[in-house]
C-alpha cells in the first residue's frame, strides 16, 4: 500500500538528477510514490528515473548583469512558479526536496506556498546560489559535507550531514576491487565531462594523448564522453595516432565504465566525486573554471588533499603536462593504487538511506532533528 507521494525537484543535469534518482529508488523501496519536477533538459533522464510522473516546468538562470536579461529570467521563473503551484495541488506530495540549481526554485517555493514540508540537498562543499536563497525558508537542509560553506546562523539548526546519494547502478559495483594495469596489458582511460560533455576535455585530451610514447598509445583504450558536434574530430585525432577509442554523447553504462577504468579524467562535480569515491577509482580532476563559487575546485582540492586523486586547474593544464602526468601514472601503478585506496576511504555508502530517513521524518512529522556534525 502506498504511503503517499514525495516530490523531487532537480535541474536537468546528471549532477542534480542522479542524486535525486538515487533517493527516488530508496523512497520507492520504502513504499512511497515518487514524482519528479524538472526542466526541459531533465526530461531526457525520465526513462531511468523511478517516478510515477515527470513534470516539466519552465526554468532560467540569472546570467550577467543586464537588467533586461534579469527581467526575462524573472518572467520565466514566475511562469514556472504558477505551473509548479498547480502541480503541487494536483500531486499533493507529503514533502518536497530540491537538489539545487535554478530549476528547483519555483517548485520548492510553490510547495511552501501550499504548506508542503520542504527540504533541500546540497551536493557540494560550497552551497549553491539557489540553495542559499531557499535555505532560510525550508524546514530541513541535507549536506554532503561537514562545514558546508554558506551554511550559517540559524540554517545550521535545521541541517544534517547525509552524504551524496548514490544510484543502485553505482552501489552494485562498490565491492569490485581496483586492479592496476599490468605490464603490456590494455590501459583503460575514461574521460567524462559531466552529463553534457565538456568541449575543453575534447580539445586537450586528444592533443595530450598523441604525445604519449608509441608503445603506450598502442595499449591505450579511451572511453570518452563528448558533445555530438565534437565526436568526429576527436575520433579522427585518436585514429590518426593509433589510439583505440569509444566515443559517445552519454554513456548509459557509465558506472560500469568507471569501474573498469585504470584512470579517469573528469570534471569534479559533487556527483562525479561521490561516484569516484564509491567505486574507489583514481582520477585526474579538472574543475570547471566558471562554476559558481568555485565549488568544483573545492571538491577536487578535498580529494587531492586526501590522496584520492590529482587536481589540475584548467588554467594550469597544457597538453604537455597532462601527457606527462598520464604517462607517469601508467608507469607507476602504485600511485594509482594509492589514489584508489584514498578515494575509497572517503566513500559514504549510507548517504541515500540517511537522506531518505531525513525526508521520511519530515513527511511523517513535519519536522526532524538536526545533526551536530553539520553545525560544527
Amino acid at each position: 500500500m502506498s504511503r503517499g507521494s514525495i516530490m523531487l525537484a532537480a535541474g536537468g543535469t546528471g549532477g542534480h538528477l542522479f542524486p535525486a534518482q538515487a533517493l527516488g529508488e530508496e523512497l520507492a523501496r520504502r513504499g512511497y510514490e515518487v514524482d519528479l519536477i524538472t526542466d526541459t533538459r531533465g526530461t531526457v533522464f525520465g526513462a531511468e528515473f523511478p517516478a510515477r510522473k515527470v513534470y516539466k516546468v519552465a526554468a532560467a538562470t540569472f546570467k550577467g548583469h543586464s537588467p533586461i536579461e534579469a527581467t526575462k529570467t524573472l518572467g520565466v521563473l514566475g511562469h514556472g512558479f504558477q505551473a509548479s503551484y498547480r502541480i503541487m495541488g494536483e500531486a499533493q506530495p507529503r514533502a518536497i526536496i530540491g537538489f539545487g540549481g535554478y530549476p528547483t526554485l519555483a517548485p520548492v517555493l510553490a510547495a511552501m506556498g501550499r504548506g508542503i514540508p520542504s527540504a533541500i540537498h546540497e551536493q557540494n562543499s560550497v552551497m549553491g546560489q539557489a540553495n542559499r536563497f531557499l535555505a532560510p525558508m525550508v524546514k530541513a537542509i541535507a549536506c554532503s559535507f561537514e562545514n558546508t560553506k554558506y551554511l550559517e546562523g540559524r540554517m545550521q539548526q535545521k541541517a544534517r550531514v547525509t552524504g551524496s546519494p548514490l544510484r543502485q547502478s553505482v552501489l552494485a559495483l562498490k565491492a569490485i576491487p581496483y586492479r592496476p594495469p599490468s605490464s603490456q596489458a590494455q590501459l583503460n582511460l575514461l574521460i567524462v565531462g559531466g552529463s553534457q560533455g565538456a568541449r575543453y576535455l575534447s580539445d586537450i585530451l586528444p592533443q595530450a594523448l598523441q604525445l604519449l610514447p608509441d608503445q603506450m598509445r598502442d595499449r591505450l583504450f579511451v572511453m570518452q564522453q563528448c558533445r555530438e558536434e565534437d565526436i568526429d574530430r576527436v575520433f579522427d585525432t585518436y585514429e590518426g595516432c593509433g589510439i583505440a577509442a569509444e566515443l559517445a554523447t552519454f554513456f548509459e553504462d557509465l558506472p560500469s565504465k568507471m569501474s573498469n577504468s585504470h584512470l579517469i579524467v573528469a570534471r569534479s562535480g559533487a556527483t562525479t566525486v561521490a561516484e569516484l569515491c564509491a567505486l574507489g577509482r583514481p582520477a585526474i580532476m579538472v574543475p570547471l573554471p566558471h562554476a559558481k563559487d568555485n565549488d568544483q575546485l573545492e571538491n577536487a582540492t578535498r580529494m587531492e588533499t586526501a590522496g584520492a586523486g590529482w587536481c589540475f586547474p584548467q588554467a594550469t593544464l597544457t597538453p604537455e603536462n597532462l601527457a606527462a602526468t598520464v604517462r607517469r601514472l601508467f608507469e607507476d601503478p602504485t600511485a594509482l593504487v594509492r589514489a584508489a585506496t584514498g578515494a575509497h576511504a572517503l566513500a559514504n555508502y549510507r548517504a541515500v538511506e540517511n537522506l531518505a530517513d531525513m525526508l521520511e521524518e519530515l513527511a511523517e512529522k513535519h519536522e526532524f532533528a538536526a545533526d551536530a556534525a553539520a553545525t560544527a
